[in-house]
């Protein structure tokens, strides 16, 4: 599929789930938000018919997001149906690896490629701090068993933050020299509970930078799955470390993606509240044609940049979007 702009878009993320067991200072108010009631929700069955439409129309790789996808039910059968439609090459995860440890070695199995997993810090308070609740061992040991179910890449997501976990950005960095790790250091996004909270707490992705490079000399690099970011490689490292900077950096000139929300609307774009109900029409009856038509409806819509510099509030936030 190509866009109005000429660009390929072979890429759906998917929201499974509104629903998480950490409360992210940069994502969701510390009371949670509202869930979605069930019906609301798509079901695995909507969802792999879907991904089979987009599938043709030329989406290869998805990846499955939330609020935190492992807390809903049956994500690994949702894998293999997943794995069995023509055209999809690559499926991908992104968790808090809270709850992976348990399960990493079934989802690979199941057919999972790679995960992506949010660690903001190696500090026990400060992970207490920006969760507001979980478990710092629990998320090590989710990246542990990850290495050990044999996904490739192994990417570690963490949102550079000002005045909060600044102080560490050296030591993430460092964990590519000792494990096969690919340290992301993404700049803090307007689209949570707290706007003016995000405003106040954006870490330059150059000071960042600086810091990974007090460890030592900073090389480029390539990794699969890359995506928006520039990636660097130590010397002697074993991993490589990359920085992700919509604000900073924009890449929507090379966007490749739609988003599919859990309760069942396409986004053309992560920072615009414009959206299609697909889930409607879907459970209308609609016929392949029809989901075909809403996905071009979609690529219509996609806008050229996003307005995240504006630091608008938005109709819905990170968690309730997918990511």
């Amino acid at each position: 599929m190509r866009d109005r702009l000429g660009r390929t878009i072979d890429y759906l993320r998917i929201s499974v789930t509104d629903r998480c067991n950490l409360r992210c200072v940069y994502c969701m108010p510390a009371e949670g938000v509202p869930y979605k009631a069930h019906s609301e929700i798509l079901s695995y069955e909507e969802i792999v018919r879907l991904v089979s439409v987009s599938a043709k129309l030329g989406i290869k790789h998805i990846r499955l997001t939330g609020g935190e996808p492992l807390v809903r039910t049956g994500i690994v059968q949702l894998i293999r149906e997943l794995k069995k439609i023509p055209g999809i090459d690559d499926i991908s995860l992104t968790t808090n690896g809270t709850l992976l440890a348990p399960m990493a070695k079934e989802l690979q199995t199941a057919g999972l490629n790679r995960v992506n997993i949010s660690l903001d810090t190696l500090q026990p308070e400060c992970f207490a701090t920006i969760t507001r609740t979980g478990s710092l061992d629990a998320a090590l040991e989710g990246i542990k068993a990850a290495l050990a179910a044999g996904f490739d890449p192994v990417k570690i997501n963490t949102v550079a933050l000002a005045g909060v976990n600044d102080d560490e950005m050296a030591d993430l960095a460092a964990l590519t020299l000792k494990y096969p790790l690919h340290v992301r250091f993404i700049e803090v996004m307007p689209l949570g509970a707290d706007v003016a909270w995000a405003k106040n707490h954006v870490l330059p992705l150059a000071e960042v930078k600086a810091r990974a490079e007090s460890v030592g000399r900073l090389a480029p690099a390539t990794v699969t799955g890359a995506g928006p970011a520039q990636v660097f490689r130590y010397a002697t490292g074993v991993g490589t470390v990359g920085f992700i900077g919509a604000l900073s950096h924009g890449f929507c000139h090379r966007c490749n993606r739609l988003r599919l929300t859990a309760d069942g609307r396409l986004k053309p774009c992560l920072a615009s509240d414009k959206e299609i109900d697909v889930k409607q029409v879907l459970r209308q009856g609609a016929d392949e044609k029809e989901l075909k038509a809403l996905f071009s409806r979609a690529l219509a819509l996609k806008p050229s940049h996003h307005k995240l510099q504006q630091h608008k509030e938005h109709e819905r936030i990170m968690c309730q979007i997918g990511g």
